[in-house]
């Protein structure tokens, strides 16, 4: 039998999880990640407050929603700005103010399933949705613990 065929391998990494290159990809794209995921969901919860305001469409207003929302928006815009002024604490300032709002969410949830707030299909589509783009943007966070900005 020659020597190469001796039935070692020769690779020496990546058995289905993250190489050093992996990890180096995971932490040049980290920022833009989270930013992206900030703004995605500022913007949304200013869409939903503005559909609760009778702004962007009539027949779902509903003053309640419309401040839980705007306050969410205003949390996450507040989130997305400190990335930029706070570079080095931005994995910790996205998982606080995704947690925030992710509860905010929660509560909504919890009163549309009781009977107070608005029980449209549009509202529990969106809350539905919403809270999943939320625990996205906390594991996103939770996986980026320890990494340095870019």
């Amino acid at each position: 039998m020659e020597p190469s065929k001796s039935g070692t391998s020769k690779r020496t990494s990546n058995h289905g999880g993250a190489g050093p290159s992996d990890q180096a990809r995971w932490t040049e794209t980290l920022p833009r990640t989270i930013r992206v995921l900030l703004g995605v969901e500022t913007v949304s919860f200013f869409l939903a407050a503005t559909v609760h305001a009778g702004v962007l469409v009539r027949g779902y207003e509903h003053s309640e929603a419309l401040i839980a929302e705007s306050v969410l928006g205003a949390v996450l815009l507040g989130g997305l700005l400190m990335t930029w002024v706070r570079p080095r604490s931005m994995v910790t300032v996205a998982a606080g103010v995704q947690g925030f709002a992710l509860l905010g969410t929660l509560i909504g949830i919890w009163t549309i399933i009781v009977g107070v707030g608005p029980r449209t299909v549009p509202d529990i589509v969106y809350h539905v949705a919403i809270a999943l783009v939320l625990v996205v943007g906390l594991w996103v966070a939770w996986r980026a613990r320890g990494t340095e900005p870019v």
